[in-house]
């Protein structure tokens, strides 16, 4: 087999999966990801890997491949991405979300960061080590997955529910949402790993009273109780949790030792990571849906409402005892999605091989972990024991946006931290 450079393919790989329709509106009814689980197939076989698809529903594809590594008898290793990317309106975009086009140094697409720029840099660096007789340390196993952004039901959940035997032996995992680097005001540049994330409660609350004539006094109106209830949840002020990665955070990146008081004015101080950081100091909850009544002069005898609630690794009980609260008696909560937190310890041999490995590739740097406001496919992989993290190395320029592009418009990936994301993880590869 001619050997492969990781390097040279990562653009053209992430640029076809970019142009491969897997849009995820979160019912069903979309495009899937069988094509783009085709296509990972086809590049795992071409290098002699032999992929399974595994199909949880008519178009909802998930992609498995075992590498054999030196050392069977050690735990594998994990490296997960999905496929499915979230809706976008096209208009708004300087280039069309599905052109995968190549302008201003980056490679622009939903998909782009999230995230199938890492499943590109997955592909680029198994094919490469492949084709050059290259075998990691210990066993990796490969799952591209389907419905990530809807809650992994056809996707993570699905493999874990439904063919846990595909993930036997795996201890450890690495997947989206860290990796990339910050640069600081003292030309410091950091990478975050995800060490923990926010547990996922999207609720539907309902409130209901007595139907009745609009024109007519009415004291059981059930909008007014839901729209009081969800003005008291909306701008209830969440305390400061000080997670044990939080503070690990402050201290690694800035030598602090964060105390709660102190925690809203050290986080101003963050430039474009306070947005990110903000969002793990506390629970969260944020009203996203509203629906009542079908006609002017009709007071309806239910009323709904949709809310995002996040709550801390530590925190779930709390998080729930206050938004009942907040509710009173006569609002009822049920779950849309629920899931857990997560939250594992900044150490251990793998965290020395992610590190080692962006010090090599960016000397001088340093690696540091953080708290994910969102969630990912590690909370169902988690059910199996596996340990994981945010791994999706990228060197990025001091003034990209990146986490604004999560899910938002124009959103894009430069080429030279795609190919230093190949270089990192395929020297990680080597030493996990």
């Amino acid at each position: 087999m001619t050997p492969l450079d990781g390097e040279d393919e990562v653009v053209g790989l992430c640029r076809d999966l970019i142009r491969i329709d897997s849009t995820n509106a979160g019912d069903n009814a979309g495009p899937g990801e069988r094509r783009a689980a085709e296509y990972v197939a086809e590049k795992l076989a071409e290098v002699g890997l032999e992929p399974r698809i595994l199909e949880s529903d008519t178009g909802r594809a998930n992609v498995i491949a075992r590498i054999e590594g030196a050392d069977s008898g050690r735990g594998a290793l994990l490296l997960h991405g999905h496929l499915d990317v979230v809706p976008f309106n096209a208009a708004d975009w300087t280039h069309h979300p599905m052109s995968g086009e190549i302008a201003d140094g980056c490679v622009w697409g939903r998909g782009a960061v999230d995230m199938k720029d890492m499943d590109a840099m997955i592909l680029a660096v198994v094919r490469q080590r492949l084709s050059q007789n290259r075998k990691p340390p210990r066993d990796v196993v490969l799952a591209f997955t389907a419905d990530e952004e809807a809650g992994g039901t056809y996707g993570a959940q699905w493999l874990v529910e439904r063919h846990p035997e595909v993930l036997e032996g795996c201890t450890e995992a690495i997947g989206e949402v860290g990796g990339f680097s910050v640069s600081l005001s003292d030309s410091r540049r950091l990478y975050l790993i995800e060490a923990a994330e926010k547990g996922i409660a999207w609720m539907k609350l309902t409130a209901t009273g007595r139907a009745g004539h609009g024109s007519m006094l009415n004291d059981e109106n059930a909008v007014t109780e839901l729209a009081e209830a969800i003005g008291r949840l909306g701008r209830y002020q969440w305390p400061v949790r000080l997670t044990p990665t939080v503070q690990s955070f402050f201290r690694e990146a800035f030598d602090i030792e964060l105390k709660a008081e102190d925690a809203e004015e050290a986080v101003a101080k963050l430039g474009p990571l306070a947005r990110m950081v903000g969002a793990t100091l506390r629970n969260t909850v944020n009203p996203t849906m509203l629906d009542a009544g079908y006609k002017a002069n009709v007071i309806p005898q239910a009323a709904t409402a949709h809310v995002d609630g996040r709550f801390l690794p530590g925190y779930e009980d709390e998080f729930f005892d206050t938004v009942d609260e907040l509710l009173g008696p006569n609002v009822t909560r049920e779950f849309v999605y629920h899931d857990v937190a997560l939250e594992t310890a900044f150490e251990g041999s793998l965290v020395k091989a992610m590190s080692d490995a962006l010090q090599a590739e960016d000397p001088g740097s340093k690696a540091v972990p953080y708290t994910l406001s969102g969630g990912t496919d590690l909370k169902a992989f988690s059910r199996l024991g596996i340990r994981g993290f945010g791994f999706a190395p990228l060197r990025l320029p001091a003034d990209l946006d990146f986490s604004g592009m999560f899910h938002g418009v124009d959103e894009r990936v430069p080429v030279d931290s795609l190919k230093f994301g190949v270089r990192v993880l395929d020297r990680f590869l080597d030493y996990c």
